[in-house]
């Protein structure tokens, strides 16, 4: 009997001080199970690039690997200061030998990037070298606070201007 006991606490001794370690290490298990079924799917069907965002005082610096792509497979859209859209196509390539592996991506690309800030869209750049988009967007600086004027369309003496009977003076 004593014997069962010292087993029972034998076994427990080799828990992991992290009781869920083990989680972090299926979390990336199925991330390079996922990765490799995005990759190895048929040309298409549509693949996120990897992507790299710095952020500066001045800008946000955006670094997106679309290995095989030109200027010209590549389109990118603002829809509002915090969300830059890249689509487009990149070609398949053209093998002379016996292809054994293949895990390059190739086929439509159509991804949206939630930005940590916001931006000026129209003071954005973009350069693609070695299959690397680099976009440099300007951060959008508030302005200094100021007050807003409010119209009460009720009342047509519009208590709420400034200065006027029944007025909030500042």
């Amino acid at each position: 009997m004593i014997d069962r006991v010292a087993r029972r606490q034998d076994a427990v001794r080799w828990l992991p001080t992290e009781p869920f370690a083990h989680l972090d290490d299926i979390h990336r298990r199925m991330n390079q199970v996922m990765h490799r079924l995005s990759m190895s799917s048929s040309p298409g069907t549509g693949w996120t690039p990897a992507v790299d965002i710095e952020e500066t005082d001045d800008e946000c610096v955006i670094d997106i690997d679309l290995p095989g792509a030109t200027a010209g497979d590549v389109v990118l859209e603002w829809a509002n200061d915090r969300s830059l859209t890249v689509r487009g196509r990149i070609p398949d390539r053209e093998h002379h030998g016996v292809l054994h592996r293949r895990t390059r991506p190739t086929g439509s690309v159509h991804h949206v990037i939630d930005l940590p800030c916001p931006v000026l869209g129209d003071r954005t750049t973009a350069t693609l070298t070695h299959g690397v988009l680099t976009v440099h967007a300007t951060k959008a600086h508030p302005g200094p606070a100021h007050r807003i004027h409010i119209v009460d369309l009720d009342d047509p003496v519009d208590p709420g201007e400034p200065g006027r009977a029944g007025g909030v003076q500042p």
